[in-house]
């Protein structure tokens, strides 16, 4: 594979621990998608691609979105445009979907989900989800995205999202449990409202 980025992402993949069965079938599938496709983060180039997405975590929990198409409430994220790095567009994306600016772990970006599912106009997306630290501003999404977007507790995001996300809320919970005191002073220097 000569994409720098396909081989960042397989090697990305392959630490992962699936949380269950759905997420172990999904990488499944995304290592044998990819071995088959010519270009995987085009979506021109195939109905199944690649795409990547942010759950963004911070000191009100995580932000979840109501999709526009799909009318369900998940962790904002999309396509990935021409020879973006994956990383890149999860914050991209999560920056358009959300309004709030933000960046990834100190040690890097850190794949924490992988999902393969249906999206809109009949395509299959292989969704990278990484971990994206964000400010505890209220969400201000551009007027073209979901005006639908809001900062759930760790206790009522599960409820709210869909169902399958669950495991992947409990795990994210986890993640910033374990990195609280580090990511906490980032996410806190990151709102203009804390600083003095």
């Amino acid at each position: 594979m000569s994409d720098p980025r396909v081989v960042r992402v397989l090697e990305a993949v392959g630490q992962i621990e699936p949380v269950d069965d759905r997420e172990a079938r999904s990488i499944e599938r995304l290592l044998a998608e990819v071995q088959r496709l010519e270009r995987p983060f085009d979506e021109e180039a195939d109905l199944v691609h690649l795409t990547a997405s942010g759950f963004v975590v911070g000191t009100r929990g995580t932000v979840l979105h109501r999709h526009r198409r799909l009318g369900i409430w998940v962790q904002p994220g999309g396509h990935v445009d021409g020879n973006e790095d994956p990383e890149h567009a999860a914050l991209r994306e999560t920056t358009e979907e959300t309004g709030l600016t933000v960046v990834h772990p100190p040690s890097g970006p850190l794949l924490l989900h992988v999902d393969c599912h249906v999206g809109p106009r009949g395509h299959t997306h292989l969704d990278l989800r990484y971990v994206v630290l964000g400010p505890a501003l209220e969400p201000a999404p551009a007027s073209d995205e979901s005006q639908e977007v809001r900062w759930c507790s760790f206790r009522e995001a599960p409820a709210l999202a869909e169902a399958p996300l669950a495991p992947a809320l409990a795990r994210l919970e986890e993640v910033w449990l374990l990195h609280q005191p580090e990511w906490r002073a980032i996410v806190e220097a990151m709102d203009p409202r804390t600083r003095s």
